[in-house]
């Protein structure tokens, strides 16, 4: 029997034609809130993409500070560098000089994820939060001492080979010198010992943190085992973050193809593999922004290339592979990945197919940090849904409009905050692994190295990018729009729902995932299947809000 009526969410109800929208007068409305000085800051930001050139797309501001007052969605310095870069390698100690709110705001927030019994000694600290607590007394009289106290007690109960000390922002304003001391107590215990200079208020987002964090590795840990391993083909995963379990299926996919992972940075990592990772005959970077540093001053050092890489969508994952076996030239390598690709597309095409009809042409909105923004609209394209708009919260211009604009971006006050090491050739380490031409020529079997093109060029026309977007923005663009799911961190996903959509987290994927290669694919299809046809949805609005008047007569009429 046919039902009498088809439920609906309110996202299908009111499923609109973008393409009807004039994104100017949608741009040019949301700015008219804003004061006139802040509204010509905010236009720079908030761009609708379009392509000027054969080579430039429209050129965005990014990497500025955010406007005092408006809400975004950015974190600091102290998140970056702690949080992103090093919080998910499982055997270093990563202990927090501050109060006890910063350590436990970055204390397993990300859902990474790591195999310790890979690791010799199984030494894991990711699930304990350490912190020096610090108090009042501390912030009057000093916090250095109660830091060594710390760190001895740190060493005295767990035996760690490394101990990594992050500044917050008090201890930057009352000028604890935590270098000195890091040094002291590397004396004194005999293992790696040094501090981040990543108070929260430095730089102007935590962009600046993935920077410290790079110089930190490069300077105090890469390099130190020159042990060759077995293996061909051998690679480093540069800004892979195994959140929900991402690294593990391309740790089994690379395995499936004969590539050899000698490091991840920083996804299921471990001291003793970032020591080693520049035996490494490549560089395979996955999130550009939080971790290009390394690559390239690894190419500069130790003479090892880079290329971009996306392990996120079935279609990417293929593109990816194909581009790695590619630049090594190798026929059995290059046959193996057409085996592997012909041996998982099969079920990744059957859930395509299931999700498609009930997806295809939806709106979905991302706004997160790093290249997820970009990356995620590859699984999105594969069920058939428009990626209307999209940004970072942290990026710069290049990883918008590609790393071809990097001569034309001025470095500001903020950027100069942040150290630039000074990378020479290693006098012994240095071995090119490709034909020096190749490397300065930057591409090697017509493969690019060295080369990012950005997002801007993988979005339609007359759709949005927009960098650090605002509260305000946010909502405005919901209520313009209603996109069937919207995208983003914590932060913004309570907000995001009230409006009656799906939020997805990016950040640390809420419950789901692993979402990377073809299996992941797959988990992610249904997931946003589910989230978006789901009819709980319809149910964010009382009754009497959807419709407010009431009839009604006396009992005696």
């Amino acid at each position: 029997m046919e039902p009498m009526h088809k439920e609906t969410t309110d996202v299908e109800e009111t499923q609109i034609n973008w393409k009807d929208i004039d994104p100017k007068k949608v741009k040019q409305e949301i700015m008219e809130i804003y004061p006139p000085k802040v509204a010509r800051k905010r236009s720079k930001h908030f761009v609708i993409n379009k392509k000027v050139d054969d080579e430039n797309y429209a050129e965005i501001e990014a990497n500025v500070r955010t406007v005092p007052g408006i809400i975004s969605q950015r974190g600091c310095c102290y998140a970056g560098c702690k949080g992103v870069v090093m919080g998910p390698t499982r055997d270093i100690i990563n202990l927090t000089h501050g109060p006890i709110g910063c350590g436990f705001y970055s204390w397993l927030t990300r859902r990474n994820q790591t195999d310790p019994s890979t690791t010799p000694d199984g030494h894991n600290f990711m699930t304990y939060c350490f912190s020096t607590d610090m108090q009042e007394s501390e912030i009057v009289f000093g916090g250095e001492k109660k830091l060594k106290d710390a760190i001895q007690e740190a060493y005295d109960i767990f035996k760690p080979k490394m101990i990594s000390v992050f500044a917050t922002c008090p201890v930057g304003l009352i000028g604890d010198d935590i270098h000195s001391v890091t040094r002291e107590m590397e004396e004194k215990l005999g293992i790696t010992i040094f501090g981040f200079s990543c108070e929260g208020y430095k730089g102007v987002s935590q962009s600046a943190g993935h920077h410290v964090a790079n110089n930190g590795l490069f300077t105090h840990v890469i390099g130190q085992d020159d042990t060759v391993q077995e293996g061909d083909y051998k690679v480093n995963l540069l800004g892979e973050y195994n959140i929900g379990g991402d690294a593990f299926l391309v740790e089994k996919l690379f395995e499936k193809c004969g590539i050899t992972l000698i490091s991840t940075f920083s996804g299921n990592s471990s001291v003793d593999h970032f020591r080693n990772s520049h035996t490494a005959e490549l560089n395979l970077v996955m999130c550009h922004r939080s971790i290009n540093y390394v690559a390239d001053m690894m190419e500069k050092k130790y003479g090892i290339p880079w290329i971009k890489v996306n392990f996120l969508g079935a279609q990417a994952t293929s593109n990816s592979l194909r581009k790695i076996a590619e630049y090594y030239g190798d026929q059995k390598l290059i046959d193996r990945v057409e085996e592997v690709i012909a041996e998982e597309m099969p079920a990744v095409e059957k859930a395509q197919a299931d999700v498609r009809p009930r997806l295809e042409g939806k709106l979905a909105m991302m706004f997160v940090g790093g290249s997820r923004a970009h990356h995620y609209q590859e699984l999105f394209t594969e069920m058939g849904m428009i990626s209307l708009g999209a940004g970072y919260e942290f990026a710069h211009r290049d990883d918008y409009e590609g790393r071809h604009v990097l001569p034309k971006i001025k470095i500001d006050a903020d950027s100069r905050n942040i150290e630039e090491l000074k990378v020479q050739k290693d006098p012994e380490k240095y071995n090119p692994r490709i034909d020096v031409k190749e490397l300065e020529t930057q591409e090697r079997h017509g493969i690019k190295l060295k080369d990012y093109e950005g997002m801007m060029p993988d979005m339609e026309e007359s759709t949005y990018v927009i960098d650090d977007i605002s509260q305000y923005e946010t909502d405005k663009l919901i209520e313009t729009y209603k996109p069937a799911i919207f995208c983003a961190g914590i932060k913004e996903k309570y907000m995001v729902q009230k409006h009656g959509i799906p939020m997805k987290q990016l950040h640390s994927y809420d419950t789901g995932g692993p979402y990377a290669v073809y299996q992941g694919a797959v988990n992610f299809y249904y997931e946003i299947d589910r989230m978006v046809n789901s009819k709980v949805w319809d149910h964010i609005k009382s009754p009497w809000e959807k419709s407010p008047e009431l009839a009604a007569m006396y009992a005696y009429e």
